[in-house]
């Protein structure tokens, strides 16, 4: 069996592994089509996640087909599913309360346990979800990195003619501009890379573009923060007009946070993390069965895994969107 294991930051390999046992009570064994490369990924590839352990298996971004099936398993062999990569108890009192996504004894997939950037994995198929036969695997493959945004998103009203601001315009940030777009909102793209700017005149026409500078002392309805950075969060809060919302989806340790001025306007702030599942995958994946919501322009390249390096090289630059790793039929090159 071919996996992608990191020994330790910056050192990973493609290797050979043992077979895998035969799944369990309610196990599946997945053989993998797709897997997508995220900016958690390259996170841990760096070291930059203290929680992340070693050696680890990368990859959470996982599409597969199911190729056996524990004897309680909820889902037989030939169902292709998508992979809930963060794992939740069911008893804790965050859990009991739905808030399955801040789960108290949450793990993460390819984080701190073994991903899914392997041939075949074995996971329980409480974490696993079908995938309707008519959505695509390029779609399909995209149903864990949207549901973050169809999330964040559920947190604020957005119609025709909302304004929105989407600050940032890594892969996140492009869905979620996608996403407003398709409910009806007037969508700001900013980034300080004009190279991301140029990218997200991609996704399609009307998405206007700016650099920081370009939109200074102007507001929107709804701000959405998917850099993660101190200083784009602390600009994104002066671009939220009084009675706004804004949505910090990006992470970073600390902020300045202008109190006066949150309380005179009554700006409305929330934090968003993943998803509730499986109600955001299911809403992701009617928005993406929807002809007339337009993705693919996020998925840069697919890449056979033996490519493994350069795939990771290209995700690193930041020239590209979402690089995809294609786990079909491979052998060690």
């Amino acid at each position: 069996m071919l996996e992608l294991l990191l020994k330790k930051p910056f050192e990973m390999e493609l290797r050979e592994a043992k077979s895998l046992p035969g799944p369990v009570g309610d196990e599946v064994k997945i053989k993998l089509i797709y897997g997508g490369i995220c900016g958690t990924d390259l996170s841990v590839y760096k070291g930059g996640l203290a929680y992340a352990t070693y050696p680890v298996r990368p990859g959470h971004e996982l599409l597969g087909t199911i190729i056996e099936a524990g004897e309680e398993a909820r889902y037989q062999p030939g169902t292709r599913v998508v992979v809930l990569p963060n794992t939740f108890c069911g008893t804790c009192v965050k859990c009991q309360a739905g808030k399955t996504n801040i789960c108290l004894n949450k793990k993460s997939l390819g984080i701190n346990m073994d991903g899914g950037f392997s041939e075949e994995f074995v996971i329980s198929s409480r974490f696993v979800l079908p995938v309707p036969d008519d959505l695509p695997d390029e779609k399909a493959v995209l149903i864990e990195p949207f549901a973050v945004v169809v999330h964040a998103l559920k947190k604020v009203e957005i119609q025709k003619g909302t304004s929105v601001a989407v600050i940032g315009c890594g892969n996140e940030g492009k869905l979620a501009i996608l996403l407003a777009q398709y409910l009806g909102a007037e969508v700001t793209a900013i980034d300080i890379q004009p190279r991301k700017l140029e990218k997200v005149k991609e996704l399609g026409p009307h998405i206007r573009t700016a650099l920081p500078k370009e939109v200074r002392g102007e507001t929107f309805d709804v701000v959405i923060e998917a850099a993660g950075t101190k200083s784009s969060i602390e600009d994104g809060i002066k671009l939220v007009t009084s009675g706004g919302a804004m949505v910090m989806i990006g992470i970073t340790q600390e902020s300045s946070l202008p109190v006066a001025h949150v309380v005179r306007s009554e700006i409305t702030l929330y934090g968003s993390i993943i998803y509730q599942f499986p109600d955001d995958y299911l809403q992701t994946i009617e928005y993406l069965r929807n002809k007339a919501f337009h993705v693919e322009p996020v998925v840069s390249k697919i890449m056979p895994v033996s490519a493994y390096k350069q795939a990771y090289e290209n995700a690193f630059s930041g020239d590209y969107g979402k690089i995809i790793l294609d786990f079909r039929g491979e052998s060690i090159k």
